[in-house]
């Protein structure tokens, strides 16, 4: 049976149709920030991939430096910046972190130098003017030691010699470093060639070791010969030759200074780098000629040492074989009085003798041929003294001893102290004599001799009256003889009395002689003291 529709069934309807939804499309308004989204990513995927090695770099101080500001420069061009600062865990330090860019991936090498510029007042100069506006920044170094590290300590001061410099650095050893100070200036012929790089003490503490850096092209004019001398301030020298002054500029009167040059024009061949170099007290040590072994001799005075000083001149007949060392005194307890030793050091090499002065049989034959030292007076306005060597053939005999491992050589003493000396011996001998005693004595025999003369007149007299009368006459003759010796006589009596004039005036010249003899010797002391006063004449002294 067919199957009919239910009254209940509703009529066929039409089938519906099935659509899928379109996808789902975003507003506009979100493109904004999705390109911004982009952008943001781009820049810092650009910025990790642009950034370099991060650093610590480590102060004393953290003046002038800002965290996010200060920059890191190398030759003027930004290399990293100041990220973060921050006190190391001692306090003794600061800490500063530094994000160098990709580019600057090489000054993590272990020798990179790092320092800060600050306004700066050195020997060098006036440096970092440019700084009161900018701000402090750190200067780097470009090391070339293969090796990395991430961790520097900061230089305190900037270097002077950077490796990027044209030039050579030379080693010069001192026993003092005097005014000399990093950045010091090097002279050639008085032009500036270089400057003081660095300056340590010596491990054994007796001496001080310089680094000087010479500018390209100077560095060609150091040889072999170049001889290096302090330059610093003024150098004066007054001794027995005169007053001497020299200058390199004024900028060594202040700051100090070394200055080189070639005995000679002579610098001999090129000198390489590093190349180790004396440095010298002034010019004059400096260009002398090299002396061979020195010899140290023992001198003893017996007179004032007034003018002589630790450095003075030894000279044998003007040719300089050396200067004195030390001067001191010493009390001898078997003669009871003091002496003046001065040590001296001499060269033997500059007398160009075959036979060596410092043998000291050859020495003993020159002594015995009178060789003696002796003080002489180098310049009258100035007083100074050296010590001479000379022969003095009138020279009593002497014999060389050694004292303590020194020779001591025999002294001679100066013409003045001779002359003094021998007016002092005379005075003495005058002194000596006993002129009252012979006046006495004198006397007595006068008196005795006007006795016999009375009684000769009395025996006169009685032959007068006694023998005849021819020899009368001739009597008379001796009687007068006899009256004018007794006047001659009792006017020789009375002239060598106590109290006669010619006593007196003896007496009186006497003591003009002592007078004379004590105004030379004030005189000779003051001459010693006041050579000047020879062409000056005596200072008129205050009121």
């Amino acid at each position: 049976m067919a199957n009919t529709p239910s009254p209940d069934t509703p009529p066929d309807l039409p089938k519906p149709e099935i659509r899928r939804r379109r996808d789902w499309l975003p507003s506009l308004i979100w493109l904004i920030p999705i390109v911004a989204a982009l952008v943001g990513l781009t820049l810092v995927v650009k910025t990790v991939l642009a950034r370099g090695p991060q650093i610590e770099i480590s102060f004393n101080t953290a003046e002038g430096l800002v965290a996010g500001k200060t920059k890191v420069k190398y030759k003027d061009v930004d290399i990293g910046a100041v990220t973060a600062i921050s006190l190391a865990e001692d306090r003794s330090r600061v800490l500063v972190t530094v994000q160098l860019q990709k580019e600057a991936k090489s000054f993590t090498a272990t020798d990179t130098r790092f320092w800060v510029i600050r306004p700066r007042l050195d020997a060098a100069g006036v440096s970092g003017l440019g700084t009161l506006l900018s701000g402090a920044y750190i200067r780097a170094d470009a090391g070339a030691s293969d090796d990395t590290s991430s961790k520097f300590t900061g230089l305190e001061t900037a270097p002077i010699v950077t490796r990027d410099s044209a030039g050579r650095q030379f080693e010069l050893h001192a026993s003092n470093i005097g005014s000399l100070d990093v950045g010091s200036p090097l002279y050639f012929r008085r032009i500036k060639v270089g400057q003081v790089a660095a300056y340590a003490l010596d491990a054994d503490g007796k001496g001080v070791t310089l680094r000087v850096f010479v500018n390209t092209p100077y560095e060609k004019f150091v040889g072999a010969n170049t001889r290096f001398w302090h330059a610093s301030g003024v150098d004066v020298e007054v001794n027995s030759s005169g007053f001497k002054l020299r200058t390199q500029s004024l900028a060594t009167v202040v700051t100090g200074g070394i200055a080189m040059q070639a005995p000679d024009d002579q610098p001999g061949p090129q000198a390489s780098e590093n190349t180790s170099f004396a440095l010298a007290e002034d010019e004059t040590h400096a260009m002398k000629a090299p002396d061979g072994p020195a010899q140290t001799l023992l001198l003893h005075f017996n007179q004032s040492l007034r003018g002589l000083a630790p450095g003075a001149t030894v000279d044998f007949r003007g040719v300089v074989l050396g200067e004195v060392k030390s001067i001191g005194v010493e009390f001898n307890k078997a003669q009871r009085e003091f002496s003046m030793p001065v040590l001296i050091e001499i060269y033997p090499d500059r007398l160009r003798t075959d036979a060596q002065v410092d043998s000291q049989k050859r020495l003993q034959e020159l002594v015995d041929k009178g060789l003696r030292a002796q003080l002489r007076t180098g310049n009258l306005l100035t007083g100074q003294v050296f010590v001479a060597l000379d022969f003095f053939p009138k020279a009593a005999p002497a014999r060389l001893r050694v004292v303590d491992g020194t020779v001591e050589l025999p002294t001679q003493p100066n013409s003045l102290d001779e002359l003094q000396t021998q007016i002092a011996e005379i005075v003495a001998k005058i002194n000596k004599v006993p002129f009252e005693q012979l006046s006495n004595d004198l006397h007595k025999t006068l008196t005795s001799l006007d006795g016999t003369l009375r009684n000769a007149e009395q025996l006169v007299k009685n032959l007068n009256q006694d023998v005849a009368p021819e020899i009368t006459a001739a009597m008379k003759d001796v009687r007068s003889t006899l009256a004018t010796a007794n006047k001659a006589l009792g006017s020789a009596d009375r002239a060598l009395s106590d109290d006669a004039p010619l006593q007196q005036d003896l007496r009186q010249t006497l003591r003009e002689v002592n007078r004379a003899a004590a105004s030379v010797k004030v005189l000779t002391d003051y001459l010693e003291r006041h050579p000047e006063s020879l062409l000056r004449g005596k200072s008129e002294e205050k009121k």
